[in-house]
């Protein structure tokens, strides 16, 4: 913790409302809770057969829309190209013009990666089925129509976040810095951990630049881990830096600035600027006159740069110019934010919260292997045979490859090989023991390389129960191996795929925890926390979180009717196949790295309340008395019950 009275504070939060977890992080008390899933901020048009995301009003984040988009696909020109979106980054120029705060300005969102799905006349050198990474003249949706003047290859190894997060980062860095700042001379970039300031790091270190960083001290860490050192960093949130950098500079001061801060910080920096120094200003709310600058501080030479400037011709000699660097990793993508395109507003939100390091990036999703195959582990079991239709029947694809440790001597494969095939679908069926970390490898590589794997769905997994006192470490490898292993062993083998989806099914057992399954709970957690590791690295990743299924399959067809009914007086009762494959589709369709997925009865969970049995991460989901403890001597003022109630509810409630 950052501030002393954070512990105390913490200590009487946990005794005045009887809290057995909490969390301390920057100074802040954080609870777990599980919450309803919000309904999205933004819906496709109804009427319309594509889309993309516009501002249709200005002054606030409610005015981004999806709007109809029909030259999606209209007839292309000559040197047009389609693109089906996967990503698409945010930018604090979005913020601005979204909320009317630049005169001027217009467009927002106007950058992604994405799959060519077409190219008009003249275009020679892409080809449908090219990853691509630029600017997007018409604006981002699922699909958009861009000149190929604006678009480079990706990276092979990148993912889409990722490459959605680089093309305005890097060509606004690399073009308001190159032949402006030298090898051997010094550079402050001011916000540093964001996307323009990641990206000017990157370059300096490229171009032997002796680089001096600002950023808000809790985001300190994070230049630390892109290597500038502690003597170099100072606070964006001061004018401490002036005063600082000169000591650490001997008073010289540094050749260039690279800002991003408004009013008194321009003016400090200014100052920090050595004789014959450089100014570039990246910010759009304090513009200064060149001439005015140059009179009160000879010898600075001060530049604004805009990339909504550059020439789309400019644009793309740019991107291909640093192509080469990006391939061989000596410019890697800022970190990302991810959030799903639904969550539009939210996301610009957050933005302009400066609550991120990096980029903020919206994910498109798209349907799991339409183009490909589809592997699904345990994909002979119940929960993988119902996957499997689902997929087949609703989302169109039509290559599974289904994997269990029996293969298809497995009991009712074949029968259900020969009802996917009637749906039109081609089936492999493989015997695979997909915690060896070298079968998964031969696995992988029997995929033809014609239809390409597009999306990994995890099924399998046992269970042996015993309470955590009998709990034998044979009993633990038993769970853990094809759950948690297995899962692990997918994610290295194609973590350096352009996976669609990357899917695990998880349970609530891993968040609320159950009786008698330890080991279970443990496997499922560690599915929640891969899926998050995999979301911070920019890859496809959804950890679902189920409820129990009334349709028995072999880890709960043992259950009793008893037992059925006494799951369901704890608040979750079982459910329907319909309802499972619902909320399937529900979650694929979010961001979210690790959903719930259950049905919840409120009367249940609302009698435990009144018990006082009402687990406390389950207190988001019904309304609750606040239980105060008063000190003795203490006054009758009720703020701290009003604060609880407030922190309970959503921005509406509140």
């Amino acid at each position: 913790p950052d501030t002393p009275t954070a512990i105390p504070h913490a200590l009487h939060h946990a005794h005045t409302h009887h809290e057995p977890q909490l969390a301390i992080r920057q100074g802040h008390i954080h609870t777990s809770r599980l919450t309803r899933h919000p309904t999205p901020q933004l819906t496709p048009p109804a009427d319309a057969a594509a889309w993309r995301l516009d501002l249709t009003r200005k002054g606030s984040f409610e005015g981004v829309e999806m709007v109809p988009y029909e030259q999606a696909d209209a007839p292309l020109a000559a040197g047009e190209v389609r693109v089906s979106v996967r990503a698409a980054g945010l930018n604090f120029r979005d913020v601005l013009v979204t909320l009317d705060m630049v005169p001027g300005q217009e467009g927002v969102i106007g950058e992604g990666a994405g799959v060519v799905t077409e190219v008009g006349r003249a275009v020679e050198d892409l080809a449908p089925g090219d990853r691509v990474m630029g600017m997007f003249s018409q604006g981002i949706g699922p699909v958009a129509v861009t000149e190929r003047d604006l678009l480079v290859r990706m990276p092979d190894s990148w993912s889409f976040t990722q490459a959605a997060a680089a093309p305005v980062a890097y060509l606004t860095a690399y073009e308001a810095l190159k032949g402006h700042v030298h090898a051997g001379e010094s550079m402050l970039v001011h916000t540093a951990t964001g996307g323009v300031g990641t990206a000017a790091l990157h370059l300096a270190r490229h171009w032997g630049v002796e680089v001096y960083a600002t950023a808000s001290e809790p985001k300190w860490h994070a230049l630390h881990e892109l290597g500038v050192d502690a003597a170099r960093i100072a606070s964006s949130r001061t004018l401490e830096f002036e005063d600082v950098f000169r000591e650490r500079t001997g008073g010289r001061g540094v050749d260039v600035v690279l800002n991003s801060l408004a009013d008194e910080a321009i003016d400090a920096s200014l100052r920090l600027l050595a004789n014959g120094g450089r100014f570039i200003e990246m910010g759009k709310t304090d513009i200064r006159d060149a001439s005015e600058v140059a009179a009160s501080h000879p010898g600075v030479d001060y530049r604004v740069y805009d990339l909504t400037r550059t020439a789309p011709e400019r644009i793309g000699a740019l991107l291909h110019e640093m192509a080469p660097l990006f391939d061989t990793g000596v410019l890697l993508p800022p970190r990302v934010n991810t959030f799903g395109a639904d969550q539009a507003r939210e996301a610009l939100r957050h933005l302009s919260q400066a609550r991120h390091i990096g980029k903020v990036v919206l994910a498109f999703p798209v349907p799991p292997g339409a183009d490909g195959t589809v592997l699904i582990t345990g994909g002979t079991g119940v929960l993988g045979a119902l996957t499997a239709r689902h997929l087949v029947t609703e989302h169109g694809v039509r290559r599974l490859l289904l994997v269990s440790r029996s293969g298809a001597g497995a009991e009712g494969a074949a029968e259900l090989v020969t009802g996917l095939q009637a749906l039109g679908a081609h089936v492999d069926v493989v015997a695979c023991d997909v915690a060896d970390p070298e079968a998964v490898g031969t696995l992988m590589d029997s995929v033809p390389a014609e239809h390409p794997l597009r999306a990994v769905i995890h099924t399998a997994g046992v269970i042996e129960d015993a309470t955590v006192t009998a709990l034998t470490a044979e009993q633990l490898r038993t769970v853990l191996r094809p759950k948690a292993d297995a899962a692990w062993n997918l994610h290295r083998a194609t973590r350096h795929l352009d996976l669609d989806a990357f899917v695990l099914y998880s349970s609530l057992s891993g968040t609320l925890g159950a009786p008698g399954q330890a080991n279970y709970a443990a496997a499922n957690a560690y599915l929640d926390a891969l899926a998050q590791h995999r979301q911070a690295l920019g890859l496809p990743a959804t950890s679902l979180a189920w409820g129990l299924w009334a349709e028995h399959s072999g880890m709960t067809g043992h259950l009793a009717e008893s037992d059925v009914a006494r799951i369901a007086r704890s608040g979750f009762p079982a459910l329907a196949t319909e309802e499972a494959l619902a909320l399937l589709d529900a979650a694929l369709a979010t961001s979210e790295s690790a959903p719930v997925l259950a049905r919840v009865s409120t009367p249940a969970l609302l009698t435990q309340s009144r018990n006082g049995t009402l687990p406390t991460l389950l207190r988001g989901l019904v309304r609750t008395p606040v239980v105060r403890v008063r000190s003795a001597g203490e006054g009758g003022g009720d703020a701290s019950s009003l604060q609880s109630r407030l922190t309970g509810l959503n921005e509406q409630e509140r």
